[in-house]
């Protein structure tokens, strides 16, 4: 959303406009009921949601700011309804601002959507209507337009359904909304700014920012013609219109609403709905569309409409692509370079049709940086459409217990040649990778296999398993004579390994393959100027491979695969 502009009333309208249609989402599952027994939430905890409730709600009603998303905002909200339903006693009310001065008001109220949770709920919604029309659900912010006599004369933002802000300069600069419509008529068109797309697919794309671009846009005090033609129109009701869904479109194309037409298909049952639906989803669109609006073709007469959702309308929405989850523990990774990874362990939330447990932070520097505890509320986003990833914290929890993360300085390339204190990790890791595809690619020996001979006390250090035969490998948990037999036949294959293979095995920096064909003799006596000299090896590697070369540890490794004939040592 735009930053601070001077049209201040323009800016909180604009506001009101993405915040309040809460067509819930989906929630940690602990807040979806009351069961026998559920964990209540500490005061202190309610206290803080609450306030986050209140500076959200301050942000959106009063400064034009947009702090989370509506899907997270949304989330939260309803946790709070449920704590608050589930343990009244001790949840507070969140409170809402006022109204500010300079509103108009809506000549016929925008009335908001139910959400429709699943393809049953649906059907059920279905079962009792007739006449039922399907438009997608168009991501942008709503306007009311006001027409007399073919003429545009007011355009008003949603609001709080009875009362907006005047968009009428704002509008009259949109090439997407007629000054003048073709026919001489009085129409009250209430429907979507929003921000063209090309092809848009909202299953790989989402959301794209684009409403929050509309928002910043309509917001600036001077709007460019290359800007204004960014945005569009479409018209997703005609409250004064005909009484008849097919009349109402017919009209709208007559007054140049194409595009809502089209868009606007009559539907009979769930099957129809549902492939409409994934059509939308899957298929390309000119804007963002976070779901289906269903709507009853003969409705009440718009004047008697309510700023509430209405029975003869809902939505159903796409799966959503951000979810709120509550940490439950961070767990710091070390890998095989030394690189630490915190792991945030989630309460199981639902994402896109997946059930997420865990997420990285990222960096160490970004956990500190954000400084996650269990008990915090982080926001979670699918990246390339199946990686999860931490987007943020939303809230944090009243209590914050002390986390003690491994010290950076202890871990690095060539750190953990061996198995000490402190080095279980990233030694583990070492032989994943000494064992893996891009290692020796032993054949049936996985993290697991090196977790059971580490527990037995049979390896300390990267060749130790060189020398274990069958009746060692049995004394390790899990393995029995005839896996100890595979394990003895992989660990002898590895005698005819070639020397590249040996040198990704033990970790070798990348540009090493740049000076092969050659031997370790050879390659522990390279300068940091032979190395520079090689194509593709820049000083931070050229120093990298001098001091893998002059360690002391792997000095000795590579020395025991020369005692035992290994070829290039």
């Amino acid at each position: 959303m735009a930053s601070r502009v001077s049209a201040g009333l323009l800016v909180f309208s604009l506001a009101l406009s993405l915040a309040l249609p809460l067509l819930l989402t989906s929630l940690p599952a602990r807040a979806a009921t009351c069961p026998g027994g559920a964990e209540a939430p500490s005061e202190s905890e309610l206290n803080a949601l609450a306030r986050r409730l209140a500076e959200w709600d301050d942000a959106y009603y009063r400064r034009g700011e947009s702090p989370v998303s509506d899907a997270l905002y949304d989330q939260a909200r309803r946790q709070f309804e449920a704590w608050r339903r589930c343990f009244p006693a001790r949840a507070p009310e969140a409170s809402m601002p006022n109204h500010l001065e300079g509103e108009a008001s809506h000549p016929i109220y925008q009335t908001g959507l139910a959400k429709l949770e699943d393809a049953a709920t649906v059907r059920r919604w279905l079962a009792r209507r007739n006449d039922v029309w399907l438009q997608p659900k168009v991501d942008g912010v709503a306007v009311t337009l006001v027409y007399r006599d073919g003429r545009l004369v007011r355009a008003i933002s949603r609001g709080d359904g009875r009362h907006g802000q005047d968009w009428t300069a704002a509008a009259r600069r949109l090439p997407a909304v007629p000054a003048r419509l073709p026919e001489a008529v009085d129409a009250l068109l209430q429907g979507e700014l929003y921000r063209r797309l090309e092809d848009h697919v909202q299953a790989e794309a989402g959301g794209a920012g684009a409403r929050s671009e509309v928002a910043g846009l309509l917001a600036r005090e001077v709007l460019s013609d290359e800007a204004a033609a960014r945005i569009g129109l479409f018209v997703w009701d005609w409250p004064d219109g005909p009484p008849a869904m097919d009349e109402r479109l017919a009209g709208l194309k007559r007054l140049g609403f194409a595009e809502s037409a089209a868009l606007t298909r009559r539907v009979a049952t769930l099957e129809e709905i549902e492939r409409f639906r994934e059509r939308w989803y899957r298929g390309p669109l000119p804007f963002a569309s976070d779901g289906v609006v269903l709507r009853q073709g003969r409705r009440p007469a718009g004047e008697g409409w309510q700023a509430e959702p209405p029975d003869w309308a809902a939505a159903w929405k796409h799966p959503p692509r951000e979810a709120l989850a509550e940490v439950r523990g961070v767990e710091f990774r070390i890998g095989r370079t030394g690189r630490i990874t915190p792991l945030l362990h989630l309460m199981p939330v639902a994402l896109d049709g997946r059930v997420i447990r865990r997420v990285s932070a990222g960096s160490l520097d970004r956990w500190r940086e954000l400084d996650i505890r269990p008990g915090d509320r982080v926001a979670i986003v699918l990246a390339g459409l199946t990686i999860p990833r931490l987007d943020g914290v939303v809230w944090r929890a009243a209590t914050r217990p002390a986390l003690s993360p491994p010290a950076a300085a202890d871990y690095h390339a060539l750190s953990c040649l061996r198995l000490t204190p402190g080095c279980e990790a990233q030694f583990l890791e070492r032989l994943a990778w000494l064992g893996g595809p891009e290692g020796l690619d032993l054949p049936g020996v996985g993290p697991g296999t090196w977790a059971a001979l580490v527990d037995a006390g049979l390896i300390g250090d990267l060749l130790d398993w060189r020398a274990l035969g069958a009746p060692a490998l049995r004394r390790a948990h899990g393995i029995g004579e005839k896996r100890a037999a595979a394990l003895v036949a992989a660990f002898t294959g590895t005698h005819a390994s070639p020397f590249s293979r040996w040198l990704e095995a033990l970790g070798a920096p990348p540009g090493v393959e740049a000076a092969l064909p050659a031997d370790w003799t050879t390659l522990s006596e390279r300068s940091r100027r032979d190395w520079r000299a090689l194509p593709g090896v820049g000083p931070d590697r050229a120093a990298a491979l001098v001091d893998f070369f002059a360690h002391p540890e792997v000095r000795a490794l590579a020395r025991r695969l020369g005692e035992a004939g290994t070829d290039g040592f």
